[in-house]
Parts: structure tokens; C-alpha cells; sequence
């Protein structure tokens, strides 16, 4: 059965990791591997994705919710609140009730909304008091999903995946999963949504472990080039997504070709410059 499925929220859903220059915003994803694996089961499938690289739960909510529902979805993705959790100070319960109005919000539209936990990404101790808040914060969504099962909602719940615990399916942030990771959550999805699928994950071989002195450098470079960089923007008020658009802001056919449609809008947009 076709439908439309409208992908909300930030980076995780609008792809950063899966690094591919030929789609929007430079980024695949697990969204557009869903919606692609949709429209191999039926072409007819539509899909939007409204997310954008390291917005917060207010932004998602003022600028994705409304316009999602305004689609009438019969499948939204919602994960959001990751970057609220990242802030130094943070009202934990502030935030845990928009979450709540927000998915209430999503619950209410006869769509079938999946939400997301938040996976509790090995991190320096410096960060410590984010994965606190991350524990927190996850059991809300459960809980909420639990409340709502009755209204179409339904859990990934990637907290609970042995498989992420390898680093092989991270990307160098250590914060945004990698092509791997991105396409083992395309197929859980799908999986969870009951759809026929041609995806396959091929299992890693066995894990390396890096020696002390490897992992301390390697701890110590990715302060340098990624914690440092991101607290220091933080402090500035500035993200790495203020001059990025959402990838697929109107419904499109994925069964037409993503590349193909993005060199098309490309095309028009340059011919009307």
C-alpha cells in the first residue's frame, strides 16, 4: 500500500555521516534508504524530509511539525531533543514537556509516528552529564510511545542495539553514525514497519581493540577537531545547519531516482538565477 512518509527532526534524520555529494546537503541517510525501499514495494510512495543538521526540539517543532501534518503523512519519523541534551545548561524538564506536547501533537493525526530513543554513544568523561540526561530523557519517550500505542505510535528503540557498541559503524564524530550504521537502521525501520526490503547488513568481522597509548590519541584528537569545535560554535550561537534548507522540503517519488531528481532542482535553480 503507497503512502507518503515525512522524515522530521535533525541531523540523525537528515543523514550527516552518510556522506554522499551527489544528494542534498551532501548526505544520504537512513530516511532516504526507508523511502527508497518504500517505492520498491510500491513506485506510488511520496517522501519529505524536513530535518536539518543540529536544530533543536523548539526549531523542529516550530518549523517541521505543522508543515509534516500539513502533508498528511501516512508515516513520520520523529527524533529530536539530542542537540537540547549537548546544551551546558538545560531545563531537563522544560524540554521533556515539549517532547511530550510535540508527540501528542503527531500522535493526534491518524499518521502512524515512530519515535526514536537516543543511543548511549560511549563518550569522554568530560560529557558525562549529557549521557545522564540522555537516560533521562529516553525513558520519556518510552513512555510516551507506551501512552499512545493506541494512536499509531510506535518505538525504534536504538538504545537497546548491541550492534552500534562497534565503532565501525560510527562516523569520526563519534556522534553521528556512518554509512554502515545508517543503513542498519534503514533495515530496522523497515523491518518495523513491515515493509519488503532488498537491504542486507553484513556483519563485521571480530572488533580490533586499540592500545592504551592509540586510544588516548585518539581520544585526544577527537577533542581537538570535533568536542572543541562544537562547544566553541555553542558558545558563539551558531550551528552547523544556519545556512542549510531542509533536503526534501516537498513530497517527491523516490521510485523516479533521488540523484536524478536533485540534478533536476539543481538545474532549475540555476536556469532561474
Amino acid at each position: 500500500m503507497s503512502g507518503l512518509f515525512v522524515a522530521i527532526g535533525d541531523s540523525f534524520t537528515e543523514g550527516v555521516g552518510d556522506w554522499d555529494p551527489r544528494l542534498p546537503n551532501g548526505v544520504r541517510g537512513w530516511a532516504d534508504r526507508v523511502a527508497k525501499q518504500l517505492s520498491k514495494d510500491d513506485p506510488a510512495w511520496r517522501y519529505a524530509n524536513l530535518a536539518v543538521r543540529s536544530r533543536r526540539l523548539g526549531r523542529i517543532v516550530q518549523e517541521q511539525v505543522e508543515p509534516a501534518l500539513a502533508m498528511e503523512p501516512s508515516v513520520i519519523t520523529f527524533y529530536a531533543g539530542g542537540n537540547d541534551i549537548m546544551e551546558v545548561r538545560q531545563d531537563m524538564g522544560r524540554l521533556l514537556d515539549n517532547y511530550t506536547a510535540a508527540v501528542r501533537r503527531l500522535a493526534s493525526s491518524g499518521a502512524r509516528v515512530l519515535l526514536f530513543t537516543g543511543f548511549d554513544v560511549p563518550v569522554h568523561p568530560i560529557l558525562e552529564p549529557m549521557k545522564r540526561r540522555n537516560w533521562i530523557f529516553n525513558q520519556r519517550v518510552r513512555e510516551l510511545a507506551a501512552e499512545h500505542a493506541g494512536d499509531g505510535v510506535e518505538l525504534v528503540d536504538y538504545w537497546t542495539w548491541d550492534a552500534y557498541q562497534d565503532r565501525r559503524l560510527w562516523d569520526t564524530d563519534k556522534l553521528h553514525m556512518n554509512r554502515a550504521g545508517h543503513r542498519y537502521m534503514a533495515i530496522q525501520v523497515l523491518n518495523l514497519l513491515g515493509v519488503r526490503h532488498q537491504l542486507v547488513f553484513e556483519p563485521f568481522g571480530p572488533r580490533e581493540r586499540p592500545g592504551l597509548r592509540d586510544a588516548v590519541v585518539r581520544d585526544a584528537e577527537w577533542m581537538r577537531q570535533w568536542v572543541l569545535p562544537m562547544f566553541g560554535r555553542k558558545l558563539r550561537g551558531i550551528t552547523l545547519g544556519d545556512a542549510l534548507q531542509p533536503r526534501w522540503p516537498d513530497p517527491v517519488r523516490p521510485a523516479d531516482g533521488l540523484k536524478r531528481l536533485h540534478r533536476k532542482r539543481q538545474r532549475l535553480t540555476m536556469n532561474a538565477s
